[in-house]
């Protein structure tokens, strides 16, 4: 999905040699096309923030993934598109541990040419299936909300399994593709570094193609939230004085907070990501090789930032999954004891917790929208699903 992740495809820019020494460049209209860049810039940063982005990762995701599977036993559909993302970031998060060995090894691969583009690929899928997952989750939300004839079509999870099956179907066979493709300009113990791929252009379409995806997931994303958070915001100025107005407005907060992560995280990269193909494909300098270099890799960490940020949104956005992740970190942490007292009736006991059915997950974007039927003011309710 997105160039998936050969070392073209990776959008990982690292040297076009194996030096540290940057190439002399005088400014933009230098031609030197033999390019050494300074690898050694951002090295340790990106050894710190992959290993860090892979433990809060791997701890967030797993705790999501676990109390999804575990603790909410009501199926729909956005539970199940819950668990892909939560499966997607786990598998995003997999590769960290091997682009942060790379770069502590002074930017040397030592696993293989085949083993690079495994790495590559399944970084890039797994980013372009979360970002479509949360894409189709905004869509169920506005649906659900502002057609309640098309409900009772779309709460079951049948649809949304299919979905999720053709999505990952679609990954994974691109991912083989650019897998058993080879670029004929791959270097001897290098992985993701910057290169130029004037051979492969049609990786380089496809990597067009797919920031397109992003871009129409981006804008709908902005139509459904922007929708929801603005009529929640009406109902909560026009009828103050009614139980649930103060619902209103903060779940619209929470629309706007879904939008905020997705922003910072993907639309850098995304707004960046036009020029370095560009770069790749044309006769560029090094100077601008070099810009699209550091840059691109600045731009890509805030993507892989939102594999931890994912869990955080759940945690933050659902009551539901708020208290069953403090009673297992209670339980974990051995403090249940010091806080039975106070906490009995909002967190019980596992056995209990396990076998209550609990709320949907939808309220993780935000609450339902129902109308009132005994309400004469004909103002929608919230409720969960």
């Amino acid at each position: 999905m997105a160039n998936l992740a050969s070392p073209n495809f990776t959008g990982y820019s690292y040297a076009v040699t194996s030096r540290a020494a940057l190439a002399p460049v005088t400014g933009p209209g230098d031609g030197n096309r033999t390019c050494q860049m300074d690898e050694a810039a951002l090295r340790v940063p990106l050894i710190v923030f992959y290993s860090l982005f892979f433990v809060l990762g791997l701890a967030g995701n797993v705790l999501a993934l676990y109390v999804f599977l575990n603790v909410h036993t009501k199926k729909n559909s956005v539970r199940v598109f819950l668990i892909n993302v939560a499966v997607a970031d786990l598998l995003l998060v997999a590769c960290l541990p091997f682009r942060a060995h790379y770069h502590s090894q002074h930017n040397h691969w030592a696993l293989g040419a085949t083993f690079c583009k495994v790495v590559g690929n399944m970084f890039y899928v797994n980013m372009y299936v979360s970002i479509t997952l949360l894409g189709l989750i905004s869509i169920d939300r506005h649906v659900k909300i502002q057609r309640a004839s098309a409900r009772s079509r779309i709460q079951n999870s049948r649809w949304s399994v299919i979905v999720c099956t053709l999505i990952w179907a679609f990954a994974i066979a691109s991912a083989i593709a650019l897998i058993s493709k080879s670029e004929g300009n791959e270097e001897a113990g290098k992985c993701f570094q910057y290169k130029q791929i004037k051979g492969s252009k049609g990786k380089a379409y496809f990597n067009f193609f797919m920031v397109g995806v992003f871009w129409l997931v981006f804008f709908c994303l902005i139509g459904c939230y922007g929708k929801i958070a603005l009529s929640l915001l009406a109902a909560s100025r026009d009828k103050p004085d009614l139980p649930n107005a103060h619902k209103y407005s903060r779940t619209a907060k929470k629309s706007f907070f879904v939008l905020f992560i997705f922003t910072v995280c993907f639309v850098p990269y995304h707004a960046f990501r036009i020029f370095y193909i560009l770069t790749q494909i044309g006769d560029t300098s090094c100077y601008w090789q070099m810009v699209a270099d550091k840059t691109n890799e600045v731009a890509l960490l805030l993507s892989t930032f939102n594999s931890c940020l994912d869990p955080v949104m759940y945690f933050l956005l659902s009551g539901s999954v708020r208290k069953a992740t403090l009673r297992i970190l209670g339980d974990v942490l051995h403090l249940q004891d010091n806080t039975e007292n106070s906490s009995t009736t909002e967190f019980p006991r596992s056995s209990q917790y396990l076998s209550t059915p609990r709320p949907s997950l939808s309220q993780i974007t935000t609450l339902r929208v129902q109308p009132n039927s005994s309400s004469t003011l004909g103002l929608p309710q919230l409720t969960q699903d």
